[in-house]
């Protein structure tokens, strides 16, 4: 039986002012969804991205892209300790990161053996108060710590993802092709089919940290966009290791 579940609400507003907002606690239905397929409408949201192309495995391009989503990400988090507070800040864990994926055409990746021919973009959700000239100040900020980091690549941006249908996967990521198959027969039978186009992508989100977790205990969230309309045969991606490559010290760093 699907599940239709709206996320709303101002993020920071009513906390106490001790507490630590964390986005996959309060919005349990985008971050802690069961096993069971269920249908989302993904509300607006705000991101740091890098794109970027090749194999998540091997590319010093993916990992650099993590390097700079997170020492970006935390430089947000702490950067209450500036001279000046930023308006409407609150304290908040770092949310998960998050990948949309397709292939160099632009299309749903068929070939999961060609990592090679993956693009992707590599994003971590940011609070609301985030705006375009605080987010070109902590570019700043973080340019002087760590030079030899090229930010250029990164930005930041508004994503409405709206419709789509979404499963828990807990194992490898070589195993997901089964939680796909799950999800694509629950949108087949919901009556929808999945919508993908070049503003809505295979998307996943990455709940465990893959240097700490045994490979049957990873969770990752794999998000369909969907629209009302016969079923169709989707494409299923796998086999792919979308690790964070910065080691534990480099993590700590932004803490």
């Amino acid at each position: 039986m699907r599940k239709w579940i709206r996320s709303y609400g101002k993020q920071g507003l009513d906390q106490d002012e001790n507490m630590t907002f964390d986005f996959k606690k309060e919005y349990k239905a985008l971050y802690a969804p069961a096993t069971e397929p269920s249908i989302v409408d993904v509300l607006e949201m705000t991101f740091i991205m890098v794109d970027g192309k090749g194999n998540p495995n091997t590319s010093a391009e993916y990992k650099t892209a993590l390097e700079v989503l997170y020492g970006l990400s935390y430089a947000v988090k702490m950067s209450k300790m500036g001279g000046a507070q930023p308006a409407g800040y609150f304290d908040f864990v770092v949310p998960p990161l998050e990948g949309l994926w397709w292939n160099a055409g632009g299309g749903v990746v068929t070939d999961i053996t060609d990592k090679d021919s993956f693009c992707w973009t590599s994003m971590i959700r940011q609070p609301d108060f985030v705006t375009p000239e605080l987010f070109e100040s902590i570019k700043t900020a973080v340019a002087k710590k760590k030079a030899e980091l090229d930010l250029s690549a990164a930005r930041l941006q508004k994503f409405t993802e709206g419709l789509c249908a979404q499963i828990l996967h807990i194992g490898s990521y070589d195993d997901e092709p089964g939680s796909t198959a799950v999800l694509e027969q629950f949108i087949a039978d919901s009556g929808y089919s999945a919508d993908f186009t070049n503003k809505r992508r295979h998307h996943e989100i990455y709940l465990s940290d893959p240097r700490k977790t045994a490979p049957e205990k990873l969770k990752t969230i794999i998000r369909y966009p969907i629209a009302k309309g016969a079923a169709s045969s989707t494409p299923r991606i796998a086999n792919r290791r979308p690790a964070l490559q910065i080691d534990a010290t480099e993590q700590r760093r932004w803490r």
